[in-house]
C-alpha cells in the first residue's frame, strides 16, 4: 500500500514538474508584444465609416436648376415659328382678341412679391431667415439676375414684337417678378404654401401682361421665369452666413437713442470682434 502511495505521489511531481518547464519554455519563445500604433490613432477615432457621396443627380445644385432648365429649355424651343405653339402662334392670338390691349400696371407688380414679404413681417411671421439674411440673399440674387438677363440681352440681340428694340430675349420684368417670388415661397413655404402660391400668381400675371402689351415673345417670358428662379436658388446655395446670426462684421454693433442739451438723435457703437 505503501509503494503504491509513493509510486503516485512520485508521478504527480514528475508531471507538475513537466508542466512548470514547458510553461517557462513556452514564455521564453513567445514574442513580445507589439508597441501600439499612434501615427493613425486620429484617423478615425469613432471607427465610424466614411460617408458615401451622393451621384450628382441628387445633389442641391441640380436639383435647383430642374424647373429653371425646364422653362428655359421650353422657351427656346419657341423662338420664331418653332416649336409645338411657337411665339408666332402665340401673338397672332393674343393680337386677334386683344388688339389694343395695353397697362401699366405690369410695371409695378414686379416688386409685389417683396411687398408681400414685408406686410408679412410686419404682421409678426417669422420667416425662414433673419432680416439681415434675407436683404443679403435677395441682394446676390438680384446681381445674378441682372447679370444674366442684361447679358443676354445684349448677345442676342432680339426685337421685340412692336419693334421698339432688340432688348427682347429674356424678360426682364418676368425674371424680376419671379425672382421675387421664389424668395418669398423660400422664405414662408414653413409657415403655408400659400404664401408662395400668391407671389408666383403675381409673377404669372406679369409674364401675361408683358406678352398682352406687346412687348415680349412667349420665348422671352420662359426664359425670364426660368433665369429669375435660378438666380434666387443660386443665392441661396452660395449664401454662407449662419441662419440667424449677423454677419461677424456687425456682431459688435449696437444702437442706442441720445439726448443732449434738448437735441435727440441715435448713437451707433462698433466693437471689434476677434
Amino acid at each position: 500500500m505503501l509503494s503504491v502511495r509513493s509510486f503516485l505521489t512520485t508521478q504527480v511531481a514528475a508531471l507538475t514538474f513537466c508542466v512548470g518547464s514547458f510553461s517557462s519554455v513556452q514564455a521564453q519563445v513567445s514574442p513580445p508584444a507589439a508597441a501600439p500604433d499612434t501615427l493613425h490613432k486620429f484617423e478615425n477615432p469613432t471607427a465610424v465609416s466614411a460617408p458615401t457621396p451622393k451621384p450628382w443627380y441628387k445633389g442641391k445644385l441640380f436639383k435647383a436648376t430642374i424647373v429653371p432648365a425646364v422653362l428655359v429649355g421650353y422657351g427656346i424651343s419657341t423662338i420664331n415659328g418653332n416649336g409645338f405653339y411657337s411665339s408666332y402662334d402665340a401673338r397672332n392670338d393674343i393680337r386677334r382678341h386683344f388688339p389694343n390691349f395695353h397697362t401699366r400696371v405690369d410695371d409695378a407688380l414686379i416688386f409685389a412679391p417683396y411687398l408681400e414679404l414685408g406686410a408679412v413681417a410686419l404682421a409678426g411671421v417669422e420667416s425662414r431667415n433673419d432680416r439681415l439674411n434675407t436683404l443679403l440673399i435677395i441682394g446676390k440674387a438680384e446681381g445674378f439676375m441682372l447679370l444674366t438677363v442684361f447679358g443676354l440681352k445684349s448677345i442676342t440681340g432680339v426685337t421685340r414684337p412692336d419693334a421698339s428694340d432688340n432688348q427682347s430675349f429674356p424678360s426682364g420684368h418676368t425674371a424680376q417678378a419671379f425672382l421675387a417670388a421664389s424668395i418669398v415661397h423660400a422664405e414662408l413655404r414653413d409657415k403655408s404654401q400659400w404664401y408662395g402660391v400668391g407671389a408666383y400668381g403675381i409673377a404669372t400675371s406679369v409674364a401675361a401682361l408683358r406678352m398682352l402689351n406687346n412687348k415680349h415673345w412667349e420665348s422671352d417670358v420662359f426664359a425670364g421665369a426660368g433665369l429669375g428662379i435660378l438666380s434666387a436658388h443660386l443665392a441661396y446655395l452660395s449664401h454662407r452666413n449662419r441662419w440667424g446670426r449677423k454677419p461677424r462684421l456687425l456682431e459688435g454693433t449696437s444702437f442706442s437713442p441720445m439726448y443732449n442739451q434738448g437735441a435727440t438723435g441715435l448713437t451707433f457703437t462698433w466693437r471689434p470682434v476677434r
